[in-house]
C-alpha cells in the first residue's frame, strides 16, 4: 500500500518532533524535575489527563518528575458545605483548626485520585504528604504580622523520602501538608512547598502550572510574552512593576528557587493542551523560562 502525500507529510512532521525532542530526552535524562500542578489545570477533568499524561511521559523517558499540588478551590468548595466561610488576608487562607482538618482531607482527596491516574497509564506512583517522612518541617507563618492559624512557611526539607521514593522507580506525589517541630499540622502554600523541595533537591528544572501565559510585559497583552529572564531581569521587571499582582510572589519564587540552586525555572499556561512537553521537548517552549545570568539563552543558540 502506497502511502498518500498528505499521510506521509503527517509522518515525517511527527518525525521531524521527535528529533527535535531528542536532545533535550538525552541532556534530562535521570534529572529531577518539580511540578507544582494547580489551577485550572486541577479543575478541568479534560486538562487534568493531559497533565498527567505529560508527566507519565517524562517519567517513561527518563525524567525523574516529582509533583506538588494544590487544592484550593476544593478546600473553598468543602469548607462551604461544611457551613463556614472561606477567609483570606492578604491571598492567604485563615486556617483554624476546623479548616484544617477539612484541608487535609481535602487534599489527601485529591492527592490519591491523582495516583490513580498515574497508575491507569502503567507508571508507579506514591502519594504522601509533608509530614511523612517529615518532609516538610514548618514554622507558623504571619500575614504582615496578622495570625492566620495553622498556616506554615518551611523551615527544613528533609529529602530522604523522596530520594527513597525515585531510587525505587515511584513517581511522588507531595500534597503540601507539614508539621512544626511541635508535630502541628499545617497548611503549605503549593508554590512554597514546590520551591522548597526543588531546592533541596537542587532540581534540574521547576515547573509552575498557572492560569496565565508566563510572564508578560503587558499584562493585558498575551502576545507580550516573554520567553526567557535571567534572575537580574526579573528583578528589573519587579522593581519598575511589570511583575506585580499574583504573579509577584511567583516570580519571586522562581528566583528563590534559580538562587537556591535550582537549574531553571518555568512559568507554564496549565490550560493550554501538554504545555509541559512543549516547554520542555521544544526549543523555544511556550511559556517563560527564567534562568541564572551565566545561563545560555535559546536566543544565543540559534
Amino acid at each position: 500500500m502506497i502511502m498518500r502525500k498528505e499521510e506521509m507529510q503527517t509522518v515525517m512532521k511527527k518525525a521531524e518532533i521527535l528529533i527535535e525532542a531528542l536532545p533535550y530526552i538525552q541532556r534530562f535524562n535521570r534529572k529531577i524535575i518539580v511540578i507544582k500542578y494547580g489551577g485550572s489545570a486541577m479543575l478541568d477533568d479534560h486538562l487534568k489527563k493531559q497533565v498527567i499524561q505529560d508527566v507519565t511521559l517524562l517519567k517513561l523517558v527518563g525524567f525523574k518528575p516529582i509533583i506538588v499540588h494544590g487544592g484550593g478551590k476544593e478546600i473553598s468548595t468543602w469548607v462551604k458545605r461544611a457551613g463556614m466561610e472561606p477567609r483570606f488576608v492578604n491571598g492567604l487562607r485563615v486556617t483554624d483548626q476546623p479548616t484544617m482538618d477539612i484541608a487535609e482531607m481535602v487534599l489527601n482527596k485529591v492527592n490519591k485520585s491523582l495516583v490513580t491516574m498515574v497508575e491507569s497509564l502503567g507508571v508507579k506512583a506514591c502519594g504522601i504528604s509533608g509530614k511523612d517522612g517529615n518532609l516538610l518541617n514548618v514554622e507558623k507563618k504571619y500575614s504582615n504580622g496578622e495570625d492566620i492559624g495553622f498556616v506554615g512557611d518551611v523551615k527544613k526539607v528533609d529529602t530522604k523520602i523522596l530520594y527513597d521514593l525515585l531510587d525505587r522507580d515511584f513517581l511522588p506525589i507531595v500534597c503540601p501538608i507539614g508539621m512544626d517541630d511541635d508535630f502541628n499540622t499545617y497548611n503549605i502554600n503549593a508554590d512554597d512547598a514546590a520551591t522548597a523541595i526543588a531546592e533541596a533537591l537542587k532540581a534540574d528544572k521547576l515547573a509552575f502550572l498557572t492560569d496565565t501565559p508566563g510572564v508578560l510585559k503587558d499584562k493585558d497583552d498575551p502576545t507580550s510574552l516573554i520567553s526567557e529572564l535571567s534572575v537580574t531581569e526579573a528583578k528589573g521587571l519587579i522593581e519598575d512593576g511589570t511583575v506585580a499582582g499574583g504573579m509577584l510572589p511567583k516570580v519571586k519564587s522562581c528566583i528563590s528557587a534559580i538562587d537556591n540552586g535550582v537549574h531553571r525555572v518555568h512559568i507554564l499556561d496549565g490550560r493550554i493542551e501538554h504545555c509541559l512537553l512543549l516547554e520542555i521537548f521544544t526549543n523555544k517552549g511556550i511559556g517563560t523560562a527564567i534562568i541564572s545570568d551565566d545561563e545560555e539563552r535559546y536566543d544565543e543558540q540559534n
